[in-house]
């Protein structure tokens, strides 16, 4: 990734953050993290990770996705409006499990550290 869509991945991942937080109102999507902006580098579409506490069935994870999905036109005109780009990337979703599998780990560490597995 070159240096100009790196900068560009990291504003827009602070933009939709604010976003999210203070524009949409979709109930499915409730509280989110977004962990990372991977941005094409011909500025066509912008991947955004993102991973929520709450998700504990793959049945939340559609539902989280379905609002994000469902919310990405709006944000990349809410962003269009405060930010100065030629081109305005395409917003695409995708779940990270990078933090649930973070806490899994954790857990059964834990659990060898505490003689519990053998």
């Amino acid at each position: 990734m070159s240096r100009r869509t790196e900068r560009v991945a990291e504003l827009l991942r602070a933009e939709i953050a604010m976003a999210l937080r203070e524009d949409v109102t979709d109930p499915r999507i409730g509280l989110v993290t977004l962990t990372r902006v991977d941005v094409a580098p011909d500025m066509s579409h912008a991947i955004i990770g993102w991973s929520a506490l709450e998700v504990d069935a793959e049945g939340r994870v559609a539902e989280i996705k379905a609002g994000l999905d469902s919310a990405a036109g709006h944000l990349r005109s809410a962003i269009a409006k405060r930010i100065e780009l030629r081109r305005m990337p395409e917003l695409r979703f995708r779940h990270d499990s990078s933090i649930a599998l973070g806490d899994k780990t954790l857990e059964v560490l834990e659990h060898l550290s505490d003689g519990k597995i053998s």
